[in-house]
């Protein structure tokens, strides 16, 4: 079943797949479906109402969406100005978290960004992977014009099951609701919440520049982790490097869908698979990336299912143990975390235990489709 050069499977429901159907990621497992009104909109006493209750999440079943067409990516970050004078004036404090991965910085606005600043802003997040913004007044803004901001890098993603602001469906939300202990139910059987991922990669052109803020956290937990998948390339031997190069694998969201119609939620489009390079390159930079995960990609085509199996674990286990090319996020108030998905993995931590509420919306640009250029 893997797809061509330029074709996209498109699966109903009826015609799932065995190989695929049986495979669940542990962040679908987590991924709650429903919340209490009462105390999200602060009528249950001894609990504080959501902070932006027009972000809580609506899972509705009339929103249907056909298959995702392809469509031309602009990459503003290509020819952007790379000393970065739109982005950080004088006065903004930047302060890098590793020497690869990940960056602060406080001092600006993204609101207020000019385009060229914009463009600084694709190319900045390329280069640093992931990029946590403070002090911002994202959140705050109408729906609507945060997703204006947004779709300057790229066309909106809705995703095909998560739950959305009411009238919405290009945002995707992450809420947990205060109160909420059902991952003990996780837990009782599981050692772990990490599940690295690259957003929904099984789409025909998966996100690029993407955006996360917070609108509400726990005291302490919730971080989020992610890998540099390019440096993590540029960790193997050239020998090693050259074999990859050449190969592609599958990445389905036929389980994502799956595990939500178990849960009761909603299948706004059919899943799809679609086949991608697992070394591919990123079109500002010319960097090459690790682009397998464990959440969507299933199999390498070509190769026998012990094969693939075996060189799948290696690259995920070199992602997942690279804490030498990793950051940690912490959240705080008006923080927007960016960062580019083509060369990223990342992954949320579940690790608080006082059942206090996290809520964040993500937007969600798509970018190009995935290619490779020669090792």
């Amino acid at each position: 079943m893997a797809p061509g050069p330029a074709e996209t499977i498109v699966v109903p429901e009826t015609l799932f797949e065995p190989k695929y159907a049986a495979h669940k990621g542990v962040y679908k497992e987590l991924a709650p479906t429903k919340f209490d009104a009462e105390i999200e909109t602060g009528k249950k006493e001894g609990f504080q109402a959501a902070k932006y209750p027009h972000y809580l999440p609506t899972w509705n079943p009339e929103q249907k969406y056909p298959t995702l067409e392809p469509f031309e990516h602009v990459e503003h970050g290509k020819d952007a100005d790379t000393t970065f004078p739109n982005l950080l004036p004088e006065g903004a404090a930047v302060t890098h978290l590793t020497p690869t991965i990940g960056t602060e910085v406080r001092g600006i606005q993204l609101t207020s960004l000019t385009s060229a600043g914009k463009d600084e802003l694709a190319r900045f997040v390329a280069e640093r992977k992931v990029v946590a913004f403070r002090g911002q007044d994202f959140a705050d803004l109408p729906i609507e014009k945060a997703l204006e901001f947004g779709g300057y890098f790229g066309r909106h993603h809705i995703h095909p099951t998560s739950g959305s602001p009411e009238g919405f469906p290009e945002v995707h939300l992450v809420h947990r609701g205060a109160g909420d202990n059902s991952v003990d139910q996780f837990f009782a059987n599981r050692t772990s919440s990490v599940a690295w991922h690259s957003d929904v990669s099984y789409e025909q052109q998966p996100p690029g520049t993407t955006f996360l803020y917070i609108l509400d956290k726990p005291e302490t937990g919730g971080d989020t982790l992610f890998v540099d998948a390019a440096e993590a390339y540029n960790r193997l031997s050239p020998l090693f490097r050259e074999r990859l190069h050449g190969l592609k694998a599958t990445h389905s969201g036929i389980e994502q869908v799956n595990a939500a119609a178990a849960r009761g939620s909603i299948k706004r489009r059919d899943p799809v698979v679609n086949e991608h390079p697992i070394i591919r390159t990123h079109p500002s930079t010319g960097e090459k990336a690790i682009y397998v995960n464990p959440q969507f990609t299933r199999d390498i085509v070509g190769l026998k299912k012990e094969e693939s199996d075996a060189l799948l674990k290696f690259l995920y286990d070199h992602l997942a143990y690279g804490a030498d090319f990793q950051a940690r996020v912490k959240w705080e108030e008006g923080t927007v975390v960016v960062w580019d998905n083509r060369v990223t993995q990342h992954s949320a931590l579940i690790d608080w235990k006082n059942g206090q509420r996290r809520h964040l919306a993500r937007i969600t640009p798509q970018a190009e489709r995935p290619f490779e250029t020669p090792v």
